[in-house]
């Protein structure tokens, strides 16, 4: 499958050696340029490119930019994709520590993945935003493994996000139907399942056991 990657960081970064590794076409972007992906090109095979040119084909594209640049994506960024293009969130709003205020989460309450909906103008997929990096590489088992991790996942689109799903399991990881964008606060910073590491019965349950009141170290005001 063509992947397209937008953000080279943690999860980015790794999210790009997994999928390389499994076979996948991945094309990896940053707001830096291409030529600073040459040490990552060389260890995982993926291409580097811009971000404008990054969706271009692609069957899924992993939007993984600190919230604050997500309105500086290139307009247009997915006008090349595949038809029936997924998208990834794997976005999280910290507002005190990174992203400063964003009033339509803050003050209309938008959940931080509608948010980026409306930035990109395109159906999003939020998953693994709680996810810790280093986990897609160390805690990627077979399906089945007592100890295979579940993720949660968000979203309207339900073909996208059974093509999300299918994917997460290639990579080693079972997941839970977290429902719908305007349901993902559910996984947002500082909610049970976030960061959580456990199986899809905890994962179920820790969704369940959310509330929706955004925490005061997650706000501005």
């Amino acid at each position: 499958m063509k992947i397209g990657i937008i953000g080279a960081g943690n999860i980015g970064g790794n999210l790009t050696r997994r999928l390389t590794a499994l076979g996948h076409d991945v094309s990896v972007a940053n707001s830096r340029g291409p030529h600073t992906l040459t040490a990552l090109a060389k260890e995982t095979g993926a291409t580097p490119t811009r971000a404008e040119q990054a969706a271009q084909g692609a069957d899924i594209v992993v939007v993984t930019v600190p919230m604050k640049a997500v309105p500086n994506l290139p307009s247009g960024l997915l006008d090349g994709a595949a038809e029936g293009v997924a998208v990834i969130d794997t976005g999280n709003y910290y507002p005190r520590q990174r992203d400063g205020k964003i009033a339509a989460i803050e003050d209309e309450g938008l959940t931080e993945s509608r948010w980026t909906e409306r930035q990109i103008g395109h159906a999003v997929i939020k998953a693994f935003n709680g996810t810790f990096a280093q986990d897609i590489i160390e805690r990627a088992r077979p399906a089945g493994a007592p100890d295979r991790m579940a993720l949660p996942v968000a979203g309207d689109d339900e073909e996208a996000k059974r093509k999300v799903m299918a994917l997460i399991d290639e990579i080693g990881f079972d997941t839970v139907d977290a429902g719908g964008i305007d349901e993902s606060w559910r996984q947002q910073p500082a909610t049970p399942v976030y960061g959580l590491r456990a199986g899809t019965a905890e994962v179920t349950k820790a969704l369940a056991a959310a509330t929706p009141d955004r925490k005061p170290e997650f706000r501005v005001d």
